[in-house]
């Protein structure tokens, strides 16, 4: 019974001495197809190509004899190393690695990748992995079958970004495409891929960052910034609901995370919508008003945050919407709150300026299956000069989330 087993990474090098002699002692050997055509590969080992890797692991430890396993890239970086040392399979893991996909494909590229966002694409994450595409900058998609570049190019309909495609790195296969995301549905992509998404302003700070991928540091302090920040100057101040301490109660309903989306109906100012993105979510901005959608788009530039603006009216505007995690109503009322909830997103925060307002949007959400909390609030902003009061606000904050789609 195998008790160890050597994972050897293949980026397309010739292989280390290390990696020729446990190869040459292997009785097992498990790979792709490419990787069990080396001409290392013991002619009288046992080949196990790779598909499920817990099957594969279940063969390996069952196995009498000294396992090897080849894989692209570095194994230890999203790839067979961590299913390997699952306490089921009781293996003792060596690996020989080598040059990982992402850092082949940007090397091919030409391009810094320690700011870079990097995530898997499998039809079950895809979704997820495109809503980090349309959140940041810089993304590399270590994509699958069925999760490829014409996958990520339709899922990010009405967002314009770069795609540099590198196809069979290593191989004498390799090459490497640049074209717009609009297109990419438009070509046939040999496996395995990997994608670089690029778009929006140059995510790297001058003079390099101190932490891999985004800075959790970047931009101002605070959930929420100050109403002065959004609502100053001529265009006019904040809206009605979209006051700080309101703001900061509704990101704590809602939780916007990376991989999200976010939809924001009626963004008015903009303020909540550049606060999700903040979080690193993806944020759909919406709203009736141009004049709404044009401060939300500077407030997303003045804090370096990647929005989709949609100008139109909700409910209607909202059919050709890609679905939703978490949806804040900043506008539109009880309509569109129902609207909103025949879509089941995972959780939904709007507010009320009267009680029978949020006694009827909470009951259709309970009816959709909701669960409701209301929360009365009032806020009280002091001159802390003479600690007289300036301004009060009051609304009733109602957040709905779905049982079965939580958390």
């Amino acid at each position: 019974m195998a008790d160890r087993v050597t994972v050897i990474g293949w980026d397309g090098s010739p292989l280390t001495a290390t990696a020729r002699a446990a190869l040459g002692a292997a009785t097992l050997v498990a790979g792709a197809a490419h990787h069990l055509a080396l001409r290392e590969v013991p002619p009288t080992a046992e080949r196990v190509r790779l598909g499920s890797l817990a099957l594969a692991a279940r063969r390996i430890a069952a196995h009498r004899g000294t396992a090897v396993v080849l894989a692209d890239g570095d194994p230890g970086f999203f790839g067979v190393v961590r299913t390997l040392r699952a306490p089921e399979f009781g293996l003792e893991v060596e690996v020989v690695p080598a040059v990982s996909s992402v850092a082949a494909a940007f090397a091919r590229a030409g391009m810094p990748w320690d700011d870079a966002q990097v995530v898997v694409a499998h039809p079950r994450t895809l979704r997820r992995a495109v809503n980090v595409c349309r959140a940041h900058t810089k993304v590399a998609v270590l994509t699958s079958p069925g999760a490829g570049p014409a996958e990520l190019g339709l899922l990010l309909e009405g967002v314009h970004r770069t795609f540099v495609i590198c196809e069979e790195l290593g191989t004498e296969r390799e090459q490497v495409s640049v074209v717009t995301s609009d297109k990419a549905a438009d070509h046939t992509w040999r496996d395995p891929n990997v994608v670089i998404v690029i778009g929006g302003p140059a995510g790297a700070q001058e003079g390099g960052g101190w932490i891999a991928g985004r800075d959790p540091g970047a931009g101002p302090r605070g959930w929420v910034q100050p109403d002065a920040s959004y609502g100053a100057g001529p265009a006019g101040g904040l809206g009605e609901g979209e006051t700080q301490l309101l703001r900061a109660a509704q990101l704590a309903r809602l939780g916007p995370r990376v991989g999200d989306l976010v939809w924001d109906i009626g963004c008015g100012s903009g303020a909540f919508a550049t606060e999700a993105a903040r979080a690193g979510a993806a944020v759909i901005a919406v709203d009736h008003d141009p004049a709404a959608c044009a401060r939300t788009e500077s407030a997303a530039r003045r804090f370096g945050v990647q929005l989709q603006i949609v100008h139109g009216s909700a409910p209607h505007v909202l059919e050709n919407l890609h679905e939703p995690d978490v949806v804040r109503v900043g506008g539109g009322g009880p309509a569109v709150v129902s609207a909103v909830a025949d879509r089941r997103p995972q959780r939904i925060v709007t507010h009320a300026a009267t009680r029978d307002v949020a006694e009827r949007v909470g009951r259709d959400l309970a009816e959709h299956g909701y669960r409701v909390e209301c929360a009365l609030l009032q806020s009280v902003e002091l001159d802390t000069r003479a600690w007289t009061e300036t301004e009060r606000n009051v609304a009733f904050l109602l957040s709905g989330v779905l049982p079965d789609r939580a958390p």
